[in-house]
């Protein structure tokens, strides 16, 4: 079984300000077209207490204080189960480190909840694609300074961790060894970038992504041939190792880039319960038919297609065999692919709206969020929608507005 994944912050620090608030804690939000896990309230109320929602009902309220929505959606809180955006605010541009790991973490934390994800996990890598690269040092770091805000009540969002473990890495074991018994370490991926496999299998486009480095023909070769030589030395056995651990720790599986049926079978071995950007229909399906969650990545959505020429996640949605939506790298994708996928495919918006919170916080165990629902944590977002895209107008998570 997952985790414990109950994640509400702790409360024995409550300020006075903060009690006086809790007093009168009631909200309701009004007038608002409201997006429940089964169908869509055209004119909805939605009353939360104490960082709860109570109840969900059709028609206006009247009452005193109700907030108007004036017809804008009203969605839950999305989720982000695997964004690599906190990596661009440790290292802005190619070879600077940001010296304050605390900002870089609050830049990238302000970035998501504008984006209207409430529940984010950042996916942080465990493993180098280059020598000599900084994603050793902003391991250690981020997860020191993400726990700091979260301590320090500084975020918006509400942060776990997803260690994106490249098991080719020589150092790989070593990197994820001393965080992988963390309680906010709540999914492990399974990922190799080798040139030649998985979402570089045609080397071409390899080549044709990293065409900024300016490498010379010389360099590349030798490069690939570096990467080659290490994936064949340590793959197999640090991929069984970053199994062994996650089981220990009962952290759930992901893997990441199936192309084939063997990646499959090997995902099913290894008792891998998400199927990660699959890059072709044929692993998709087969991953599906053996009980794998699928998730693609948003801006292929927006986008149109993959930018590395593999399979279109509309027309995995299409097939019936997307279960999910990651922001990936772009994190106001995730909201903009929702509103996409009920417009182009015509799936009806509940159940688009759930690829980017209900399915997602089933796959990682979060029970108490994803959905408009009583019982359920009031993190909601207020959503206008434009003729060309969806606008996040406000943001609660549990209760309290944080943009």
């Amino acid at each position: 079984m997952p985790r414990d994944t109950q994640t509400a912050k702790p409360t024995d620090t409550t300020t006075t300000a903060e009690a006086n608030r809790s007093m009168s804690s009631e909200m309701i939000l009004t007038n608002a077209r409201v997006v429940c896990r089964d169908r869509v309230l055209d004119d909805g109320t939605v009353i939360v207490r104490d960082g709860r929602i109570i109840e969900v009902a059709e028609g206006r309220s009247e009452a005193p204080g109700a907030l108007d929505l004036n017809g804008d959606y009203l969605l839950p809180g999305l989720i982000e189960m695997h964004t690599d955006n906190m990596e661009k605010h440790f290292v802005p541009r190619p070879g600077v480190l940001w010296p304050s790991p605390l900002a870089a973490v609050l830049g990238h934390d302000l970035q998501v909840a504008g984006a209207g994800i409430t529940t984010v996990f950042d996916a942080i890598s465990v493993g180098e694609y280059a020598e000599k690269g900084p994603r050793r040092q902003i391991l250690g770091q981020s997860l020191t300074a993400v726990k700091h805000a979260l301590s320090e009540g500084l975020c918006k969002a509400d942060h776990l961790f997803h260690l994106r473990c490249e098991v080719s890495d020589p150092c790989v074991v070593e990197m994820f060894e001393p965080y992988a018994h963390d309680p906010l370490v709540r999914l492990v991926s399974l990922m190799d970038h080798t040139p030649g496999q998985r979402q570089w299998t045609d080397v071409s486009k390899y080549v044709q992504y990293n065409k900024g480095e300016n490498w010379t023909e010389d360099e590349l070769n030798r490069r690939i041939e570096r990467l080659k030589a290490e994936q064949d030395k340590y793959a197999a056995k640090h991929r069984k190792a970053v199994v062994a651990l996650a089981k220990e720790y009962d952290i759930p599986l992901a893997s990441h880039d199936d192309a084939t049926e063997d990646h499959v079978r090997e995902a099913v071995a290894d008792g891998v319960v998400i199927s990660e950007f699959p890059i072709t229909m044929t692993a998709a399906c087969l991953a599906r038919e053996h009980g794998q969650k699928t998730i693609m990545g948003a801006p292929n959505v927006v986008r149109g297609g993959s930018h590395s020429g593999n399979m279109s996640a509309l027309d995995c949605a299409r097939e019936g065999q997307l279960d999910g939506l990651s922001s990936d790298y772009v994190p106001s994708s995730l909201l903009f692919a929702a509103f996409l996928l009920h417009e182009k495919l015509d799936l009806p918006l509940h159940e688009a709206v759930a690829k980017v919170s209900a399915n997602v916080a089933d796959m990682v165990g979060l029970a108490d969020r994803g959905r408009i629902d009583t019982g359920l944590r009031a993190d909601l977002v207020r959503v206008t929608h434009t003729e060309h895209t969806p606008v996040v107008r406000e943001v609660w998570v549990t209760g309290e507005r944080v943009c």
